[in-house]
């Protein structure tokens, strides 16, 4: 199956906790860092999902945020450290890839996000990434 998405990255699961209608997926992505997806309980039986399984953490580019420095108190669970390698800019929006561990994120912000944050290539930054906004696939 071919996706528009072009956040992919692998990983193997480490924990399922199931609530009341979601689970919460513990991800060791290939890298060694941690990713945490909120998918439903129907998608984890769905799936097979259980610790060691094989999957592949799915994030539209637009639904990564962006900080320049470390971000405390703030509810979002994933948040992946990096180095931008390249910024395109257009009219209203940026597209900017992040290299993290082993592999690279896309996030598409503003224009004026972009240039107010000072993103370069070789800037750091710390990718944020909404549980609920990861899906998963089986690899």
């Amino acid at each position: 199956m071919t996706l528009s998405i072009r956040n992919q990255l692998p990983g193997t699961v480490t924990t399922v906790n199931p609530g009341e209608v979601m689970a919460t997926v513990g991800i060791r992505l290939t890298d060694g860092q941690y990713l945490t997806a909120a998918i439903t309980h129907e998608a984890v039986t769905e799936l097979g999902l259980a610790p060691g399984s094989a999957v592949r953490a799915l994030v539209k580019s637009t639904e990564v945020s962006l900080a320049t420095s470390g971000v405390e108190n703030l509810s979002i669970r994933n948040r992946l450290p990096g180095t931008v390698t390249e910024v395109t800019t257009g009219g209203a929006m940026a597209s900017v890839k992040i290299s993290v561990g082993h592999g690279e994120l896309t996030a598409v912000i503003t224009k004026e996000a972009a240039t107010d944050l000072g993103l370069a290539s070789g800037s750091p930054v710390v990718a944020l990434i909404k549980s609920t906004e990861v899906a998963l696939t089986t690899a």
